[in-house]
């Protein structure tokens, strides 16, 4: 997989009901400051009904996105990705439409008993995917631990970017609603994220963070987002451009945390003490990797970027 497609490059995700008729200016114009990703979104954001209006301005947007990169103006263009409403649905956009111009598909609601038809329709196109889980089954631990055994062998391995967790979808499977005033970790969402993290971060997936709905209220929003980062969460969900600063903000990196990372990285010490911790690099050379990456994306929170020669030098070490 290459750079650009990165996980660490996705940021706040901004999904785009596919009836929108600006996602162009988003791509082309760069007229959504900060975007990072996009999802133009067949699914839930757009009701049966306007499924044909959907799918036509799609195809209309495809073809004006297929010549812009034709014509080689794709370099600056955030990554972007489709969501169809079902494997059907897939099926029928990877084999009427030119695709050249998208990076992947979110894919709605998987499992392990879906992931047969979604690889036998993307395993001969250049297309990445994010996996969507937000299916009932999420709650069973045995379950996600024999997807993720499995997904780690199979030859998608490689072509998935992150694991999204769906949290609308799964707090409607308990028949709840996130609370205004708390973070999706003070809900049974909690122990859902908890787990997915051990279950499938434990074996190298990224996985990003579901989305906060209050669009107004960034106060719970950047409580829940220190609560992402902390879990080691790789981005977050995003429904209103204003929410990609909050969430970019979140994904920087303190100097605190960028000095202990070179340090834990040059360290010819078994364990040693920075700011009041204990630093040992044998069992935190892991997380010291992924906050310099994390680093040389979103920078520091001091608004500088970290010094991308001594950077370059620790990641050459991973």
């Amino acid at each position: 997989m290459d750079n650009r497609r990165s996980p660490w490059n996705l940021g706040a995700t901004l999904y785009m009901p596919a009836t929108r008729d600006d996602i162009g200016d988003a791509i082309l114009e760069g007229k959504i400051p900060g975007l990072r990703s996009l999802v133009i979104c067949l699914e839930d954001a757009v009701n049966e009904d306007d499924i044909p209006q959907a799918l036509q301005n799609l195809t209309q947007l495809l073809q004006v996105l297929n010549a812009a990169k034709a014509a080689g103006g794709n370099h600056d263009w955030p990554l972007v990705f489709i969501r169809p409403r079902h494997p059907e649905m897939g099926q029928w956009l990877t084999r009427h439409l030119d695709l050249n111009a998208v990076d992947g598909l979110v894919l709605p609601k998987f499992t392990l008993a879906s992931l047969p038809v979604w690889w036998e329709m993307l395993e001969n196109t250049h297309l990445c995917m994010m996996p969507t889980l937000e299916t009932e089954d999420v709650f069973d631990v045995t379950q996600m631990r024999e997807l993720a055994v499995t997904l780690v062998d199979h030859p998608c391995h490689e072509r998935i970017i992150a694991l999204r967790i769906g949290g609308n979808d799964l707090m409607n499977v308990v028949s709840l609603r996130r609370p205004r005033n708390l973070t999706l970790y003070d809900s049974p969402m909690g122990y859902v994220i908890k787990m997915l993290v051990s279950v499938f971060a434990s074996r190298n997936f990224a996985l990003t963070a579901p989305v906060c709905e209050h669009i107004d209220d960034h106060a719970v929003m950047a409580r829940e987002l220190a609560l992402d980062m902390a879990h080691g969460l790789v981005g977050k969900t995003a429904i209103h451009p204003g929410q990609i600063d909050v969430i970019e903000q979140a994904l920087t990196v303190s100097p605190g945390e960028h000095s202990d990372a070179l340090r834990i990285l040059n360290s010819t010490q078994a364990v040693f003490k920075s700011q009041g911790a204990m630093c040992e690099p044998a069992t935190h050379r892991r997380w010291a990797a992924g906050i310099l990456e994390r680093a040389r994306v979103y920078g520091l929170t001091t608004g500088q970027k970290p010094d991308g020669i001594r950077l370059m030098s620790m990641l050459q070490q991973k």
